[in-house]
């Protein structure tokens, strides 16, 4: 079966606040992006102080990823080997079953058999890294754009390094693709999990992309 649209499935066990099928990305400053925050408290960064995070994990061909979401949808997914998906927060709590359709979605996308999450998403940072995250979303499967044309996209043309800053900031990797943004000349340049791993998702994608049917 291969999904790529549909009915959006919302997480289980949430308190829900959104509708289903809500991805809500807050343009408002997150207390740990501020530049007074040190670096390493920054890659532990969470939605809200104060809010009721659940993480757990998930195997993929990739490596282990950890997982977090409040009651209105996913808010972190980063590889455990880097520094974004290390230690939880002090006040999280593991809940394993809540992130089941999150582990279930990511295995059939590693085994080919999903195109497009649907998923919840509760994302938190400024408007401009709100803004590169929602244009990161419409890329679409199996294919790769430029720093320059996200900021073209948002209406930033001149922001090329700021769209970079924000793209690694991204918090939720795979769902929010932003491995799918390369250089101007082709190359893959940065990536929050490492090249190597930005290179496979890319042939992953492009192995399986179905081709455009002839008129």
């Amino acid at each position: 079966m291969l999904v790529t649209s549909g009915q959006i499935s919302p997480l289980s066990g949430s308190g829900q606040t959104a509708a289903p099928g809500t991805v809500i990305m807050r343009g408002v400053p997150h207390p740990l992006h501020r530049s007074s925050v040190p670096a390493a408290a920054a890659d532990r960064a969470t939605p809200a102080p104060g809010a009721a995070i659940r993480y757990g994990h998930a195997d993929t061909p990739l490596g282990a990823v950890r997982l977090s979401r409040d009651d209105v949808g996913l808010t972190g997914l980063a590889f455990t080997d880097r520094s974004r998906g290390g230690r939880p927060g002090p006040t999280w709590r593991r809940d394993e079953a809540s992130l089941e359709p999150v582990r279930r979605q990511l295995r059939e996308y590693f085994e080919g058999e999903r195109t497009q999450f649907e998923l919840e998403l509760h994302l938190l940072g400024s408007p401009f890294q709100v803004a590169v995250w929602s244009a990161l979303r419409a890329i679409p499967f199996g294919e790769s754009t430029s720093y320059g044309m996200i900021a073209t996209r948002i209406g930033r043309p001149t922001a090329v390094r700021a769209v970079g800053a924000a793209n690694g900031r991204n918090p939720v990797a795979i769902v929010v693709p932003c491995h799918r943004v390369i250089g101007a000349d082709g190359t893959l340049t940065g990536y929050g999990g490492g090249l190597d791993r930005k290179a496979w998702l890319l042939d992953h994608e492009r192995s399986r992309r179905q081709p455009a049917l002839a008129i």
